[in-house]
């Protein structure tokens, strides 16, 4: 089935980032699509996550869509609630709302006779020539594994479902996890409470910034120099894709040497009790687990309200945490700052492909995609920022931009009737599979820490190879790797 002399219908899963994107190529490109999203307005990931001190750890003109550069953000690295504006922001400009369906979450999608079946909770069902799957990694909030949690006795929420209701202010606070959201939460929460207490399972590389506030005066020249921030926004993208991003794919770059000593000059003179700072030390690679990016966690973790508890957490009691060395810390407020499961993707959504198999059973050991895009079975068919995407290592943003330019070259090439559908073969999956998984065991990622880019074979899940090679596979997709056959 080719779709010449008709327009192709596309619904797109989730109004995140990734989505957003979508609507507004889709639109630009004249295609009819439905967005499908299961909250009640855009923002994916920063809808979600509002919790005190939410930032973004890459430079906001770097975290922007190529073709929507924002001459005022406030800040280099901007605070969550200012990205969530930027995205209501593009979704009101490109009038996208009226192609959205919010609040009504899609169950599942079927491909038969040559189209796809997609279904929502609320009994819609509408069929589409293509699915744009943009449900991201960070939404399925993940629990610790703790004893007792359930007997807590008093507010408990996890950090992506912070709950602003619960007063904090005066409060004992209790924090689990120090990532990336621990470590914004303590330095927005410890001037605030009567007592913080941070529980660490692993120390962490923090890299320590200054928090770069744009003034009025340099935003003005944004506004009125397009060409300016045009220039910052590529000299962003050389340093960081040229630079870190690269370096990282080599464990013998020496890349971590070089973190790892900027690092420990700023823990050693940062932090004055030598006992503190021995907790907060590492004991692997740095850039082995994501880094942490900080303007105050080193504040943050002397002030005299915050403890740092490195005891291992024995159970939840009603009236607070046990840890292993039989003490009681007692709280008010209990935090569950602990990731999320980012193998789900767009789980539990069941998706049935060609012959009736299930994504689920695909992915039965663990989530892989060709070229992090498409899953052998599942004719177009297709993920921004899916499984094995550069989520680590390179802005997903530009991630995204370059994998839905792709994917728009096999819709044309479907249109021409150059194929009948767009699907990679088994024999293509598995060959960029094993490659991947090979170059994965090359990465600092694989240097011997616990993080969450580490798969269930401790392989590192996140693409491997340099920008280049994206940029390069994104360019033109190699149709003999497509199946095309008879749909």
């Amino acid at each position: 089935m080719t779709q010449e002399g008709r327009v192709p219908r596309f619904a797109v899963l989730g109004a995140g980032m990734s989505g957003i994107l979508a609507a507004v190529k889709l639109r630009e490109a004249g295609l009819d699509f439905t967005v499908f999203e299961k909250a009640e307005k855009v923002g994916g990931t920063w809808r979600e996550n509002t919790y005190p001190g939410i930032a973004c750890d890459v430079p906001s003109h770097l975290y922007s869509y190529s073709f929507e550069l924002n001459p005022d953000w406030s800040y280099y690295c901007s605070p969550g609630a200012e990205i969530q504006d930027y995205f209501e922001g593009v979704t009101d400009r490109y009038g996208l709302e009226r192609k959205m369906r919010f609040g009504d979450a899609v169950t599942r999608c079927e491909w038969r006779d040559g189209m796809w079946d997609v279904g929502t909770a609320s009994g819609y069902r509408d069929r589409f020539d293509w699915v744009i799957a943009a449900t991201g990694i960070l939404h399925h909030p993940k629990l610790p594994d703790i004893e007792g949690l359930e007997s807590f006795g008093g507010s408990m929420f996890h950090s992506a479902r912070w709950d602003h209701s619960v007063p904090l202010d005066g409060r004992r606070v209790g924090l689990v996890g120090t990532g990336s959201s621990g470590v914004q939460i303590t330095g927005a929460l410890a001037h605030r409470v009567a007592r913080l207490s941070v529980f660490q399972r692993t120390a962490q590389w923090v890299v320590h910034t200054d928090q770069v506030e744009y003034s009025e005066e340099q935003r003005g020249a944004f506004r009125s120099d397009a060409e300016r921030l045009e220039r910052i926004r590529a000299k962003m993208e050389v340093d960081f894709h040229d630079g870190f991003a690269t370096q990282v794919l080599d464990a013998d770059s020496g890349l971590s040497e070089g973190i790892e000593a900027q690092c420990t000059k700023d823990l050693e003179t940062k932090i004055a009790d030598p006992e503190l700072r021995e907790k907060l030390r590492p004991d692997y690679r740095a850039a082995c687990k994501r880094l942490v990016v900080s303007h105050n966690f080193y504040d943050a973790i002397q002030h005299p309200n915050t403890e740092l508890i490195t005891e291992s957490i024995e159970r939840v009691e009603p009236e607070g945490v046990r840890t292993a060395d039989g003490r009681l810390h007692e709280l008010d407020v209990l935090v569950l700052a602990t990731g999320f499961h980012v193998d789900r993707f767009m789980r539990p959504m069941r998706i049935v492909g060609r012959d009736g198999v299930l994504l689920d059973e695909v992915w039965e050991k663990r989530p892989s995609a060709y070229l992090a895009l498409a899953v052998s079975g599942f004719p177009n068919f297709f993920m921004l920022n899916g499984p094995n995407s550069p989520v680590g290592n390179f802005s997903l943003i530009e991630t995204a931009e370059r994998q839905f330019a792709y994917v728009m070259q096999l819709v044309e090439r479907v249109r021409r009737g150059e194929l009948s559908v767009a699907e990679p073969t088994a024999e293509a999956a598995q060959r960029f599979e094993e490659e991947r998984t090979e170059a994965a065991k090359k990465t600092v990622w694989a240097t011997g820490c616990r993080s969450w880019y580490l798969d269930d074979r401790g392989i590192p899940f996140a693409w491997p190879f340099p920008f280049s090679r994206f940029r390069e596979e994104m360019s033109a997709p190699r149709l003999e790797d497509y199946r095309g056959a008879d749909a």
